[in-house]
């Protein structure tokens, strides 16, 4: 929720790249929650690679045309899946997995220095 509610907020407070960027690494940041929630114990590296692959995958699948008529029929598929391909997207994406990543291992990190329980 809180991730969601970043991304509305940066989008309606930002105009232009930062809004538009922003939001894109946002997207691979709640994707990556959205891994952790299914599977608690994924460790950060896989759980940042899979929202990193579903982004990529998302934005590659905007090359086609399914993903345009999709989104001109539905305002969800359009916040989706998006409607066009911008090459920039996919390194504001590794920005959002890196961000993720570093933010799941701060919080499974035990003060001492070890991993908190199982990974």
């Amino acid at each position: 929720m809180v991730t969601v509610g970043a991304g509305l907020g940066l989008r309606a407070v930002a105009s232009g790249s930062l809004g538009k960027y922003g939001g894109d690494a946002l997207y691979t940041v709640l994707l990556l929650a959205l891994v952790v929630l299914v599977a608690p114990r994924v460790t950060p590296v896989t759980a940042a690679v899979s929202a990193l692959a579903v982004s990529w995958g998302i934005e590659f699948l905007q090359l086609s045309e399914v993903t345009a008529g999709l989104s001109q029929r539905s305002a969800v598929a359009r916040l989706v899946l998006g409607s066009t391909f911008n090459p920039p997207d996919l390194f504001w994406y590794a920005v959002g997995a890196a961000s993720g990543w570093l933010v799941h291992t701060a919080v499974g990190a035990d003060p001492s220095g070890r991993r908190a329980g199982p990974r």
